[in-house]
């Protein structure tokens, strides 16, 4: 876990190394009041078992730092890991929301999974939020960047000095995340990015993955002012037009991720497992030939 002390606000950052991803809890340092973004559900694909182990490490930590959680926030539908939402809801009794466009996302893969049952009307949470959407966390007010590109549904959640942007930015010398998942656009994730790199430049950019480029520890953050002059894909200087050719010839060598088709089903779901059948196990469902291999991708 590490810590960032911010003007009004403390973050903490979890990580999860098995699939590289962050989490993050941010407390109002006036209230304790605080929020969970982005929470991992431990998942061994070879096992097809699931764990608490990262959610219990957020929760342990909530109770220690005495923090009254008032929002479990997702930025999007994960391909890369499932959604522990529903289960620390459970253990705090707080609200679940994500971004109103996440039907687009279930309207797309409940037609690729064959889940024609499966509501696609967002119902899964309990507050969509649109652009523009503002929301409190004690006496800090949150506002909501619509940022399509990566996925057609994501957001960014702008917290004063603090911004959680997820899978549309990676740390500086790594870039962007790929744009080439169904419903993602590299034109639309430029525009994105633009947006949120018009922020203040001191403002921090907390992301959702990070792989310890060239052996380097894993990193988090770095601020709107170091993203403009250092991230190798839309630092300063780079157009539009350069931006896309460079994501998208990226992208076309890039295989799918290892828990994507796992994933996908539990996240349009809201985080929950399918429902159990007759047995009492739930079973996920792979949608075989719908994905090309990465070799006859490129």
């Amino acid at each position: 876990m590490e810590i960032y002390d911010r003007e009004k606000a403390v973050v903490a950052a979890f990580y999860d190394k098995q699939t590289g991803s962050y989490q993050y809890v941010i407390a109002d340092k006036a209230t304790r009041s605080a929020a969970i973004i982005d929470p991992v559900f431990d998942f061994d694909d070879k096992a097809a078992a699931t764990c608490t182990s990262n959610a219990d490490a957020i929760a342990q930590y909530v109770e220690s730092e005495r923090l009254k959680v008032e929002w479990i926030l997702d930025t999007h539908p994960h391909a890369d890991h499932f959604s522990a939402a529903p289960y620390l809801a459970e253990k705090s009794g707080a609200p679940r929301a994500i971004g109103e466009k996440v039907v687009g996302v279930q309207k797309l893969w409940k037609d690729i999974y064959c889940l024609p049952d499966l509501p696609d009307d967002g119902s899964q949470w309990d507050r969509l939020f649109a652009a523009g959407d503002t929301f409190r966390v004690g006496e800090l007010e949150a506002r909501v960047l619509f940022s399509p590109g990566h996925t057609l549904a994501s957001i960014t959640y702008v917290f004063d000095d603090v911004a959680f942007v997820h899978d549309t930015l990676m740390m500086p010398d790594s870039g962007t995340s790929r744009a080439d998942f169904p419903g993602g656009d590299a034109r639309e994730l430029y525009h994105s990015i633009r947006e949120i790199l018009d922020l203040p430049g001191n403002t921090a950019l907390f992301v959702g993955h990070d792989y310890g480029k060239d052996g380097r520890e894993p990193m988090c953050m770095a601020t709107v002012a170091q993203h403009r002059a250092e991230n190798i894909h839309v630092k300063d200087g780079i157009d539009e037009q350069q931006f896309v050719k460079t994501r998208t010839e990226r992208d076309a060598t890039l295989p799918l991720p290892g828990l994507m088709l796992a994933a996908l089903q539990v996240n349009i779901r809201g985080g929950h497992l399918p429902e159990p059948e007759h047995d009492g196990r739930s079973f996920l469902k792979v949608p075989l030939n719908y994905f090309k291999p990465v070799a006859e991708a490129a």
